[in-house]
């Protein structure tokens, strides 16, 4: 006969995966865990839509940060441009001030028919470097007196001008673009004084008179 271990009873063999009786099987999700999953989800979704509303904001303040950059940086540029140019034409003015007695040499030489030979071809490549550079010459006998761009060193009166005029150029003037290195030194006259009254007294007396 064989001996039975005191304390320990047999237990019946179990097959693999069977649930014992009264154990609830492990895999089975309760009722709770399934009505918290959604809200969970909800909670999560909210605070991804608060984030990326947050990146969003982040995103638009950079943007406006960069288009002002841009556009100071093109004022800047604009500015600067200006400024460089502006330099440069008071540069090139104060070297052309300098050559205009000379071109003023070369233009009283060639009204005296002086400007012949070698001296001719000097003063032509003169006058070619020097409107390269911008500087354009002006003042020009009829024109009307222009105190902005003419210095009246001569006056007097004459019948035939019914304004002042400019009737000779003593020394043309030059400018580059719209800046006036020398005003035009001309003589100028003025209409004849009482000549407008003589010749209002003359249309009245023309008018009033009738042919019979």
């Amino acid at each position: 006969m064989s001996e039975e271990t005191p304390g320990f009873e047999e237990k019946p063999d179990v097959p693999s995966g069977a649930t014992p009786d009264g154990a609830e099987p492990k895999d089975a999700p309760s009722s709770s865990k399934e009505e918290a999953s959604p809200a969970g989800d909800a909670v999560e979704t909210v605070g991804l839509t608060a984030q990326l509303d947050q990146v969003r904001t982040a995103l638009n303040e950079r943007t406006g940060d960069l288009q002002r950059l841009q556009a100071e940086y093109q004022n800047y540029r604009r500015r600067v441009e200006r400024d460089r140019a502006g330099v440069k034409e008071i540069a090139v003015a104060n070297i052309l001030s300098e050559l205009l007695p000379v071109l003023d040499d070369v233009g009283r030489a060639r009204d005296h028919g002086e400007l012949v030979g070698g001296f001719k071809s000097v003063a032509e490549s003169l006058e070619t470097v020097v409107a390269k550079l911008g500087l354009q010459q002006f003042g020009k006998e009829g024109e009307p007196f222009d105190p902005t761009i003419h210095e009246a060193l001569m006056h007097s009166y004459a019948p035939d001008v019914t304004e002042t005029t400019c009737v000779s150029i003593l020394q043309p003037g030059y400018r580059i673009g719209e800046r006036t290195i020398r005003p035009a030194r001309v003589a100028v006259a003025e209409p004849q004084p009482g000549a407008s009254k003589e010749e209002k007294a003359t249309d009245e007396e023309s008018g009033g008179t009738e042919e019979v």
